[in-house]
């Protein structure tokens, strides 16, 4: 089956960093772009960062420009999400998302939370 699973979040100080991956099956995956949104209580689920099929270019969010960097394991179908310097508004749920044109994949989500 097509799937997607999140894993690493938690809990985290401010200042301090997580690395998030997405486990990817059922699909061939250096085909997809991958990429991370993240959607916080109350708000819309918002663009974080993506990368192209074989890791030659990246976007990310203003939001999160020099502090998130994306990467892609193609042998190991899974991309992750390093993620710096993390402050309070990071705090929400993560999600993987591929997308290969009309078709989309989206992970369960994991939850990160950002306090002291």
């Amino acid at each position: 089956q097509v799937q997607l699973v999140e894993s690493g979040g938690g809990l985290v100080q401010p200042g301090g960093s997580l690395r998030l991956s997405c486990a990817a099956s059922g699909f061939t995956f250096s085909s997809y772009v991958m990429s991370w949104y993240r959607q916080a209580p109350g708000k819309e689920r918002e663009f974080v960062a993506a990368i192209s099929g074989t890791g030659g270019f990246t976007d990310y969010a203003d939001s999160v420009k020099g502090r998130f960097t994306i990467s892609r394991d193609n042998a190991k179908n899974t991309a992750y999400l390093q993620m710096n310097s993390l402050k309070s508004e990071d705090t929400a749920v993560y999600y993987c998302k591929a997308v290969k044109g009309e078709t989309s994949v989206w992970g369960q989500g994991t939850q990160v939370t950002v306090s002291s």
